[in-house]
């Protein structure tokens, strides 16, 4: 379907960024601290509403039907001024109009700011790459700015020679750069009982993708003499003060693709996302991506540390704990139009949005608008690349009657993204991680988008 002369290109007013003030964010905390989880979702409902109106007003300019548009009649200052000199800014930032496209907190999801999660603003995003800036964090004792000279990385455990290196000797080794994705086992985890946020920031955000750069693991165990014969598992240290570690199968790491990583798309990682050095377990959940690296210990037995033995497992309906289930299965979500959106007119939209796989390329990524029962194949964006996120994009005329819009995303070994009905089958419904149910849309007669879920 392409537009046309007698199609009318539809508009789309924008997610409110940020739902609640420090006042509504710290009422919130004080309610979940008392189990009135629900208070959450109702206070997001509330602030949502109130936002919605002053949005519509702030990013509307549009063109008047009659008397032609000043906006061309006139020429702007920028037309006929001088602009700024070069390099103003030693380091480009986005500009001023774009500003509250931000990283954001969901309120009440932790304690502390220092062991907390700020989430990608996906709705906002073009492509598949999220700029460093707005890479989304995770964090168990908040991040550090590590002087990259006094910072040393050491290999030990099962190996001939124990080594210590430098960052500089790290860097002088062979390089490879790579796309991949990194989502936190924890992503939508509030929305395994019910509807609990309501824009895809907050349901999908802990999930982004860069081009990392590093040396792969297996050429620093190789110098070091590691045993790859015996040696079947590694344990990946932090150097922040949670001390994070995290067992790494070195099945994995054999193949080439885990790297020990000091650059991000283009330079240096951001102090935020590990600097000066971080593991890339590409398809693996992203607590084992660890962060400050510092140590990697070869073994031949799992190291249940505690973050595998404690947190990081699924529970399951029999009541049983399932653990190291450390890949992130198939999975997909339309961004646009997405929770908060708002469509205002009838007509053309393009409907896009993401999808991924730890187990490797996207194949392909199916579109509903009625909430399931009818799909359409979306076009897959290139490039399309193993354990990466995938743009898809499909045209869509919306009549102005209610739509449930849903994509389902299909990988490589075939594994289809499930329904909440399948997921919560086989997983029950008290787990927090690996939630990859298909997501839903509501967009109503008014043009609002909602958060719903359709079993």
């Amino acid at each position: 379907m392409t537009t046309t002369d007698t199609i009318q290109s539809g508009r789309v007013q924008k997610a409110p960024e940020n739902f609640l003030d420090r006042s509504g964010i710290q009422t919130v905390v004080a309610e979940s601290k008392q189990g009135r989880r629900h208070f959450i979702r109702n206070a997001f409902a509330a602030a949502a509403a109130g936002a919605a109106a002053p949005l519509a007003v702030a990013q509307g300019n549009p063109v008047p039907v009659e008397g032609g548009d000043p906006n061309i009649l006139n020429l702007p200052e920028h037309t006929t001024g001088l602009g700024q000199g070069v390099a103003t800014d030693g380091y480009g930032k986005p500009s001023k109009f774009e500003s509250n496209v931000q990283r954001r907190q969901s309120p009440g999801l932790t304690q502390t700011t220092q062991a907390s999660v700020s989430f990608a603003p996906l709705q906002s995003l073009f492509g598949i790459v999220t700029p460093s800036g707005l890479h989304f964090e995770r964090h168990h004792q908040g991040w550090w700015d590590i002087d990259p000279s006094k910072h040393r990385f050491m290999i030990n455990g099962m190996v001939k020679t124990p080594k210590v290196f430098t960052m500089d000797e790290i860097m002088r080794l062979p390089s490879v750069s790579r796309f991949h994705f990194i989502e936190c086992g924890a992503n939508t985890a509030v929305e395994w009982g019910n509807v609990a946020v309501p824009t895809v920031q907050y349901t999908h955000g802990m999930v982004s993708c860069s081009e990392f750069t590093g040396v792969p693991l297996i050429t620093l165990l190789e110098i070091a003499g590691a045993d790859l014969k015996n040696g079947k598992f590694v344990l990946a240290e932090g150097g922040d003060g949670s001390s994070m570690t995290r067992t790494i199968p070195m099945s994995l790491i054999l193949s080439g693709e885990v790297l020990v990583a000091y650059g991000q798309n283009g330079e240096m990682l951001r102090p935020e996302n590990g600097y000066p050095l971080r593991l890339i377990v590409p398809g693996i959940q992203g607590v084992s991506w660890v962060k400050y690296l510092r140590r990697i210990e070869v073994g031949d037995k799992p190291y249940a540390a505690k973050d595998e033995a404690v947190h990081y497992m699924d529970l399951m309906p029999d009541g049983q704990h399932r653990q190291y289930t450390n890949i992130q299965e198939c999975k997909s979500v339309v961004t646009t139009p997405s929770g908060g959106q708002v469509l205002l007119d009838k007509g053309f939209y393009n409907i896009t949005g993401l999808a991924w796989s730890g187990r490797g390329k996207v194949a392909k990524v199916d579109v509903s608008v009625d909430g399931g029962r009818n799909w359409r194949q979306a076009r897959l964006e290139t490039p399309v690349l193993s354990k990466a996120l995938t743009r898809f994009n499909i045209d869509w005329v919306w009549d102005g009657k209610p739509a449930i819009i849903q994509s389902r995303a299909t990988d490589e070994t075939g594994f289809v993204q499930p329904t909440y009905k399948h997921l919560r089958a086989a997983r029950g419904t008290r787990s927090i991680y690996h939630n990859n149910a298909i997501q839903s849309w509501l967009v109503q007669e008014n043009g609002e988008v909602k958060n719903v879920q359709v079993s």
